[in-house]
């Protein structure tokens, strides 16, 4: 899998409405889709367990087939888009659910489906101990931790004499923000992240004074995160006239001539829950305690790009060399966020419309 379809993830629950989109169901187990358990029978050796996520969901087929083996339970995932995409689809099913659990929810939005009676009670068995002070009022567990941070084109700095930033303070500087391409906040989940950060930061009083000396000196603001990396960033892979760029704290693993502004630093933790209601509670639960295993933890930087949630696992070499997390993120409380964005979110593109 590439680097751009792991971290290709937008945020579609901001502005826009909230819109039915159609839930395309695969089998992981069996690529052309298998039974329900109800048509497998209720003495079948193989029950099945439907798991909503978002489309970065490629964990190794080995492990999947391990699950089943495992644990008996066939399992089938449904990706109807991003991440965002996922908490639209949920609040909508809640009366009727069409499935049994959720991975990959984002920190911001795990409060918006607690509050909205979406997900049940879980208590899985083998939670970390990194992880569990992460548990969000005991139905959304934690399964994988990154960071959004501005990346940095070592080279490009380096052949200009230039020092690098070191902080949000750094990027609103002349000489900083015309270097700095970031993400819509309305269509990218890392850019609602760095939105969120920097309301964090400057306080709701100092927020958009920030964006203000950043737009106004010259920073880009792109569509996505694809197009920001590969296209405007000159690190990397891409040939672009930005050396500043805001994406991941894992990027720098796979492009080791850049690196992270670790003052820009936010986290970003995906979560699992069991539906409310759901055909199968057992197994979505049976399958978190899965994605918990040191197995599954050990496939996560390479299959998906994120880091594991237990801190007790071993990171891969280039990971560990070049892709280190901030060990002081700005932290924003998720679920004022939550309580927040969407008014942050017009008041960022009012801000923008007035350039």
């Amino acid at each position: 899998m590439s680097h751009t379809t792991a971290r290709s993830r937008t945020a579609a629950f901001g502005l826009s409405a909230l819109a039915v989109l159609a839930l395309s169901a695969c089998s992981v187990a069996d690529q052309t889709g298998g039974g329900s358990s109800e048509e497998q029978g209720s003495d079948a050796p193989k029950k099945t367990v439907t798991i909503m996520t978002h489309d970065s969901f490629e964990p190794p087929k080995e492990l999947l087939e391990k699950f089943t083996e495992e644990t008996g339970y066939e399992l089938k995932t449904t990706a109807p888009g991003d991440a965002g995409t996922v908490v639209n689809q949920l609040l909508l099913a809640k009366d009727s659910p069409t499935v049994d659990g959720v991975y990959g929810v984002e920190d911001h939005s795990t409060h918006t489906l607690v509050d909205g009676g979406v997900l049940a009670d879980v208590t899985p068995e083998g939670l970390p101990e990194s992880a569990k002070d992460r548990v969000v009022e005991g139905k959304m567990i934690p399964i994988d931790q990154g960071q959004v941070c501005v990346n940095v084109d070592h080279e490009w700095f380096e052949d200009k004499g230039m020092d690098e930033p070191q902080g949000l303070d750094d990027l609103t500087k002349p000489e900083y923000a015309e270097l700095l391409v970031v993400t819509d906040p309305v269509t990218s989940s890392p850019g609602l992240a760095f939105l969120a950060a920097t309301v964090e930061a400057e306080g709701e009083d100092g927020w958009q004074d920030w964006w203000t000396k950043a737009l106004d000196g010259g920073t880009k603001v792109a569509s996505s995160w694809s197009d920001a990396y590969y296209t405007d960033f000159s690190g990397g892979d891409g040939e672009g006239d930005f050396p500043l760029v805001l994406s991941y704290s894992s990027s720098p693993a796979y492009a080791p001539t850049t690196g992270n502004v670790e003052g820009t630093c936010t986290p970003q933790t995906e979560f699992a829950g069991v539906v409310e209601g759901a055909q199968n509670p057992e197994g979505a639960q049976a399958f978190i305690e899965f994605m918990l295993s040191e197995e599954f933890q050990e496939a996560f930087p390479e299959s998906m790009y994120m880091y594991p949630i237990d801190e007790s696992v071993e990171l891969p070499e280039e990971w560990a060399e070049n892709a280190q997390m901030a060990e002081d993120p700005i932290t924003p409380d998720p679920k004022a966020v939550a309580e927040h964005r969407e008014q942050w979110l017009k008041d960022f593109t009012a801000l923008r419309e007035d350039r």
